[in-house]
């Protein structure tokens, strides 16, 4: 996506911690309830690692603002299409 500006990072390469961190930013942006899932954080990071292994989620990382996001297909996808929509104005 957007000439090598964006690039996916397999999950399995981060250190847990950081994998944690990134899940844990991902639900409080999201907005997520953490009672939901009678485990708080700790239920929706589990629940959203079962979400990475079967490729509902993906991690991108910016290598111009040097940012690294959790998000969904279709936030990827429109995150897409918006930045294509930046540069051609």
């Amino acid at each position: 996506m957007n000439d090598g500006r964006f690039i996916e990072v397999p999950h399995r390469m981060l250190p847990g911690e950081t994998l944690d961190a990134l899940l844990e930013a991902f639900v409080t942006r999201q907005g997520y309830d953490t009672t939901d899932t009678g485990a708080g954080m700790r239920g929706w990071v589990a629940e959203l690692k079962r979400q990475l292994e079967r490729g509902e989620l993906l991690i991108a990382h910016d290598l111009e603002t040097e940012t690294t996001e959790v998000m969904t297909l279709a936030q990827w996808r429109a995150f897409g299409r918006d930045l294509a929509d930046d540069e051609e104005g």
